[in-house]
């Protein structure tokens, strides 16, 4: 070929998606799970017109004017095209109609149900009807015989049934499909077609191949398939020449055949690999418009044969003139250097050999066994050469992702949400009776309700506690303005306008504290005050994806390079604009397989969070590197696959995921509000379903959750003193589960491992536990791990103590403050392989903190007092007596010590 492929675009929500075109094929129609009809003027229509037909669109057809359509009401309806005027029901069904056809002459319409019928009904008189009785199972799909006397359709109970259309009886039948309870639960749509123009062939997809039965015989005749496609075939369309055979499968690839020479002469494969569940010829041929389980709409543009369809002298000779001219242009003919021009030969002449041993004619070699018969009649659309040019193989670039605003739907919806946050909602209409945009705040005491009249043609916005920002696209004549409506201005003017240069547009836009930032096509990164005064500018490291803000804190997310397989290349980059302005990080944003970005923004305690189109959430991890860890899938709560969640905001303190249930698309509607849900948090931790697995999940995300709270501190903002004491407690009760459950395991290296999690005073509780569960060598370990924490413990403290001596500061530190301070989780510090366990008289022989001095001074009063105490007991005992000491008891008792090993040395 090859043929050309057009980027896919979305066309409607998730779901079942067909398409056709018109007579003309000057529109593609489509309809979808949103129940709209739209049709395009191309693929590149970015205001398609649209007709609602009801909550769900099922399937349609288009001929003569008149557009039919099978709806979830169980009825199929009657449109004109392209004025979308009701023109009545033409039928129902006791459930829904899961396929529609026209006839060749479109004087009558086929239409298929779940409840196991297959009606045809006269379009010009409904009541003229026939009904078609005999599948166990819903109707999968139906097709006209082009002589309008036969129908074919397949079932879920597996079979292929051809019908006599005015007998109402069966002609043949096929049990050729796997059986399924319903058409959601099939394996494959399996949309079979009669041959155009005179019927002889039926093609049926069958597993991976598709079936062609000869007419009047119904005899197998041959099997179309391809090496390369080893996904279910689920529908196949015809050319209007009837030379050319599409299929798609439902792993997304398009196959054409030359169904005279069964050569596959087109292969194409989706971008993202979803399954194609619509195929439809354009009535040039040269066209065929696709799509798929996800609502969008692709388009193959010069679709022809591959084989010769003309035999003639003439026609071989200049296919090999073409061929040889890829060669020889640049010697004019010759391919060895020194060789005398050569004769072309004659008609009836042989064609010579070049001294190259190269032969010139290779298009009668090529075409000798793959072209059609000389006498079988051509169509202009189906008669065009095979291009003998190399075929890249390899991965496909993806189409970049388009910018969009976090928090809102899809711009070409006539009723839209510009922005739902956690301030409030901006709302866009833009329909025959209105275009404004209507503002609401979820607390009343930030501002009142606002309503604007959209003059400008705002199509982006964000909403704060202080301004609203609105951005329009500039046009041949105006300019790209940005707005911003600044309601927390104690002046009278509360908004100001700013033209952007010529040729830039907005692209995406964010409010932070004080300050406002704004995208642009160029790619500049521009940022105002919230008056209105221009700061800083900036160039971004490829195209804007979205912005979003927190505080004095932007997220960019941008395009770091082309993506391949259905897979994006985004990049996130983190800035501060506080006082101390700086660069947080810039790194590759991961993302699911074959997904992209539907949502980006912070969590109302100001760590950055994603959202990708699989569902996966993603937390910003500032104390391992800055990594992102996936605390939630939305899809794990989903009834169904058409079901998704449309994130609006993230919450650590409680932990929960706020979001608004779209049933059978991804984005809700504006009207009735829709109900907001929150979802819980779950790191997908192994084995989530045991004891063990779910205190790890909880143990690791209630740790991720706790992280905000040290970049609060740094930050300097006030701390939930109560929520981090909280943390803390949960964490610590957490370890000692899992310690308590590793004992009872005998897991003790488990025990071990997670003592060094612990802080100081956890390990003496974890040591009376281990000693009462007869585990001595365990509490031994234990025991050291503990002074090493206490040892830590000590430097840390003389450390402060040095400190507060230096900063003129120093003051003692009584029972009552060192009690009230909260225990801190502290991170495991690495030891020397070399050190060794000392036994307590060699400690205190050569001290190093004033626990050891005391332990030394008061062990034998401690054993003459509890004569049966163990080792361990008695240290833990030592350390309980030495924590209650005051600060300058402990300074005396360390003094008292180290004057003694002086005197001893």
């Amino acid at each position: 070929m090859p043929c050309e492929k057009k980027p896919m675009r979305y066309g409607h929500s998730e779901g079942h998606t067909e398409v056709c075109f018109d007579d003309s094929g000057k529109f593609i129609v489509t309809c979808g799970n949103d129940g709209d009809v739209r049709i395009w003027e191309g693929l590149d229509d970015d205001d398609p017109r649209f007709i609602t037909v009801g909550e769900k669109a099922h399937s349609l057809a288009l001929k003569n004017g008149k557009l039919v359509t099978a709806s979830s009401n169980n009825t199929v309806q009657i449109h004109t095209f392209p004025e979308g005027e009701p023109d009545g029901i033409l039928t129902r069904f006791t459930t829904n109609a899961t396929h529609v056809t026209f006839s060749r002459s479109g004087s009558r319409v086929a239409a298929a149900s779940s409840d196991f019928l297959v009606k045809v009904v006269a379009l010009s008189d409904s009541s003229d009807q026939k009904t078609l009785r005999g599948h166990e199972a819903p109707v999968l799909s139906v097709s006209f015989d082009p002589r309008d006397q036969l129908l074919a359709s397949s079932s879920c109970d597996g079979s292929v049934v051809v019908w006599n259309i005015e007998e109402q009886s069966q002609v043949t039948r096929w049990t050729l499909l796997k059986k399924s309870s319903d058409v959601s639960n099939a394996k494959s749509l399996c949309r079979l077609a009669f041959q155009p123009p005179s019927g002889k062939l039926l093609a049926v997809p069958v597993e991976e191949k598709v079936h062609l039965y000869e007419r009047d015989t119904w005899s197998h005749v041959t099997t179309l398939s391809d090496d390369l496609s080893t996904q279910v075939m689920n529908v196949v369309c015809w050319s209007p020449c009837g030379k050319l055979l599409a299929a798609a499968s439902v792993g997304g690839v398009i196959t054409v055949w030359d169904v005279g020479s069964k050569l596959c002469v087109e292969r194409q494969k989706h971008e993202k690999g979803f399954t194609v569940c619509a195929l439809a010829f354009s009535p040039c041929g040269s066209q065929i418009a696709y799509t798929d389980t996800e609502g969008c709409l692709g388009l193959l543009e010069g679709v022809s044969s591959g084989a010769a369809p003309d035999r003639s002298k003439s026609a071989e000779s200049a296919a090999a003139r073409d061929y040889d001219d890829l060669f020889d242009e640049d010697e004019d003919g010759l391919m060895d250097e020194g060789e005398s021009p050569l004769k072309r030969p004659g008609p009836e002449e042989e064609e010579p050999i070049p001294s190259t041993g190269r032969v010139r004619n290779r298009a009668a070699f090529l075409d000798d066994d793959n072209s059609l018969g000389t006498n079988a009649p051509q169509s202009a659309s189906c008669s065009t050469p095979v291009s003998l040019r190399p075929v890249y193989d390899g991965p496909m670039p993806t189409p970049p992702q388009r910018a969009f605003q976090p928090g809102s739907t899809p711009a070409h919806l006539t009723h839209r949400f510009m922005m739902w946050n956690s301030v409030g909602i901006v709302r866009a209409y833009n329909d025959d009776q209105d275009n404004a945009v209507d503002i609401e705040f979820h607390d009343s005491a930030v501002h009142h309700a606002m309503h604007l009249s959209n003059t400008l043609g705002h199509n982006v916005a964000d909403i704060s506690q202080e301004a609203v920002l609105l951005g329009c696209p500039g046009t041949d004549e105006l300019a790209s303005k940005l707005q911003c409506l600044h309601f927390s201005s104690w002046d009278n003017h509360k908004d100001w306008l700013v033209d952007l240069p010529h040729g830039e547009d907005v692209r995406a836009l964010c409010l932070g504290v004080g300050w406002a930032a704004v995208a642009t096509s160029a790619p500049l990164l521009r940022l105002f005050t919230s008056g209105g005064l221009q700061r800083e500018v900036f160039s971004l490291s490829g195209r804007v994806v979205c912005l979003s803000a927190h505080g004095d804190q932007l997220c960019v997310v941008y395009h770091r390079g082309t993506g391949f397989d259905g897979e994006q290349c985004l990049g996130v980059q983190l800035l501060s604009l506080g006082h101390r302005r700086r660069q947080i990080l810039d790194q590759p944003l991961p993302l699911s397989p074959r997904s992209h970005l539907s949502w980006m923004g912070f969590s109302a305690e100001g760590t950055p969070c994603s959202v990708d189109s699989e569902g996966v959430v993603r937390m910003l991890n500032r104390s391992l590197g800055n990594t992102w860890t996936p605390v939630c899938n939305t899809r794990d709560t989903c009834k169904s696959k058409s079901d998704h969640y449309w994130v609006i905001g993230v919450h650590e303190n409680p932990p929960q995921i706020r979001c608004i249930p779209c049933k059978g698309s991804r984005f809700p509607p504006t009207l009735p509000r829709p109900a907001v849900a929150v979802l819980p948090f779950k790191i997908p931790l192994c084995q989530t379903s045991t004891e063990k697995g779910q205190m790890e999940e909880q143990y690791w995300r209630s740790v991720l959750l706790h992280n905000h709270h040290s970049f609060l501190s740094v930050n300097g903002y006030a701390l939930d003193q109560d929520a981090l004491s909280h943390s803390l407690k949960e964490q610590q009760e957490l370890l000692m589960k899992m310690f308590a459950l590793s004992c009872k395991l005998e897991r003790e290296f488990r025990c071990v491992e997670l003592a060094e999690m612990m802080p100081q005073n956890l390990v003496t509780l974890a040591i009376k536990y281990a000693s009462r569960s007869r585990r001595m060598a365990l509490a031994e370990r234990l025991s050291k791990i503990a002074l090493e924490k206490a040892q830590e413990d000590q430097e840390e403290e003389h450390e402060e103590e040095h400190e507060e001596e230096h900063s003129g500061k120093s003051a003692p530190l009584t029972s009552s403050s060192k009690t009230k301070k909260s225990p801190v989780l502290k991170p495991l510090a690495p030891r020397a392989k070399s050190k060794k366990y000392k036994s307590p008289e060699k400690v205190c022989a050569k001290p190093q903190t004033g626990f050891q001095l005391w332990l030394e001074e008061h062990r034998k009063s401690i054993l003459a007092e509890n004569p049966d105490l163990e080792e361990t007991d008695v240290i833990k005992e030592a350390m309980g007596r030495f924590r209650s000491l005051t600060a300058e008891e402990r300074l005396t008792t360390l003094a008292v010590g180290q004057s003694e090993v002086t005197a001893e040395e």
